[in-house]
């Protein structure tokens, strides 16, 4: 949107003359460092979100999970079931982080179908559609070791 004010704001700079003629145009090659850094801060996708609650609560999302109106839950048309993707609401900042479970929109010009619950972290429930922004969230590649407590009345060597 910004790219676009400043897109429009140079064309409107322009001189009225008609026989002025235009500034040469000099290609600049940008640094490799520039486009990486780019390419980190760019969304994935800008768009319309709405929210879907309880009418479908119990019901088996496009994953087979059982719907739950206050888990952190997306249904996306193209994502991989099973990723996360980062949700902020373009009007106030606030941002959470969702699975997609399910597949949708299927209400064409939006973007992502967000659980009730995420809707109500965003602060945009009771408007029912609001402009977000999505980023992909990488999953971590390193997993936490699983503590296991184990209480026993008999002595170690009966249980082996």
């Amino acid at each position: 949107m910004i790219a676009l004010l400043v897109v429009g704001l140079r064309a409107a700079q322009g001189p009225n003359n008609s026989e002025a003629s235009s500034a040469p145009i000099k290609a600049v090659q940008a640094k490799p460092e520039n486009r990486n850094q780019a390419s980190k801060t760019q969304p994935y996708q800008i768009g319309t979100a709405s929210w879907y609650g309880d009418y479908f609560v119990g019901k088996p999302t496009a994953s087979g999970e059982d719907f739950d109106m206050y888990d952190m839950t997306a249904a996306h048309p193209t994502l991989p079931l099973g990723s996360y993707v980062r949700v902020t609401n373009l009007r106030n900042g606030r941002a959470v982080v969702v699975k997609v479970n399910d597949r949708g929109p299927i209400v064409p010009g939006r973007i992502i179908d967000l659980s009730y619950g995420a809707a109500q972290v965003l602060e945009f429930e009771h408007r029912g559609l609001q402009r977000v922004r999505l980023d992909l969230v990488k999953p971590r590649t390193k997993r936490r070791p699983v503590l296991e407590t184990v209480a026993s009345n008999y002595p170690l060597a009966e249980l082996r």
